[in-house]
């Protein structure tokens, strides 16, 4: 039995850094290091699930190239079930250059790729049954997918006893609610960052963003704000949280949000209260940005607690 099914994207990162400056044409730049790292929403919360030390399985699409060779390759390495995985022998995995500037922000060139075909009936429902939690990544970056698609798995998923969570991503065509409204009522734990959820809602405060979206379905909201720590408001238990980020050098800030959802659920699995599940995610997303790439910096959870009790008396 897994802990946490990842439904979603996988994109292969190349990663430029420090990247002071964009040369012109035909022109060269010199950067420190550039480097091949797993990435996407599903693919990189599946590996630090399994790095927090839970059970996750990855379900989605990759190519029959050297990207996909990778992609599956690294995500066995760290323990991910893979049996999820659905190869497309004449399709391109997708993938990502990420440039990283020296105050640790990242812009993308971005190939969709197979993420672009993944739909609802590449799903092997076996797997969804053998899952707890069913936590769809990377919403808005997969058009087969979103809207409908996913309204209809979710729906599936609940009617067969799952916990449901969804992460959204950047909507750069501006659709925003209209494609995830059908979602809505299917979904218990709503993981949005503070950005994309004011596109969503429409509104400003942590706490107004929450109601709305509470009033559509999810029991339970978490507002991702990245260095201002993150808000949670449940309507399933009463409880609302303001919980503070924890203060650390930032490396890269690539996969911050997806770290910080992957240490949610795992403390959900092991049966944290909200609060110390918003402490965990938070120290979770801390790790990642204090390390290049996704997920290097993501410890276990005995040593990320030792983090949070060490960090609270004063040690870090």
């Amino acid at each position: 039995m897994n802990d946490i099914a990842c439904v979603g994207i996988l994109v292969a990162d190349c990663i430029a850094k420090p990247v002071k400056v964009i040369p012109d044409k035909g022109k060269l730049e010199l950067v420190d290091s550039i480097g091949l790292y797993s990435g996407g929403c599903a693919a990189s919360a599946s590996i630090n699930i399994t790095k927090i030390g839970k059970k996750a399985v990855i379900i989605g699409k990759i190519g029959n190239d050297g990207f996909g060779m990778f992609m599956k390759s690294s995500l066995e390495s760290h323990g991910v079930d893979t049996r999820g995985l659905k190869v497309d022998a004449n399709g391109e995995t997708s993938s990502s250059l990420v440039m990283v500037t020296p105050d640790g922000e990242r812009s993308f060139l971005h190939s969709v790729g197979t993420n672009g075909t993944f739909n609802e009936k590449d799903i092997d429902y076996d797997i969804v049954k053998s899952s707890n939690i069913i936590f769809v990544a990377g919403t808005m970056l997969m058009p087969a997918f979103d809207g409908k698609d996913c309204a209809l798995f979710l729906s599936k998923c609940k009617a067969l006893g799952k916990t449901t969570a969804l992460d959204t991503a950047w909507d750069s065509l501006g659709r925003w609610m209209k494609l995830l409204a059908p979602c809505m009522p299917y979904i218990d734990y709503f993981l949005p960052s503070y950005e994309e959820a004011v596109q969503l809602s429409g509104k400003t405060k942590p706490e107004d963003i929450a109601d709305v979206f509470l009033g559509m379905g999810p029991h339970t909201v978490v507002i991702k704000m990245g260095e201002d720590g993150c808000f949670i408001k449940s309507k399933l238990t009463g409880e609302k949280h303001f919980i503070d980020s924890f203060r650390v050098n930032a490396v890269d800030t690539t996969g911050a949000g997806d770290a910080f959802c992957a240490g949610f659920l795992s403390a959900l699995v092991s049966g944290k209260s909200l609060y110390d599940a918003g402490r965990f995610a938070n120290a979770t997303g801390a790790h990642c940005v204090m390390a290049k790439g996704a997920s290097t910096g993501i410890k276990s959870e005995k040593e990320m607690e030792k983090f949070i009790a060490d960090y609270d008396v004063g040690i870090l």
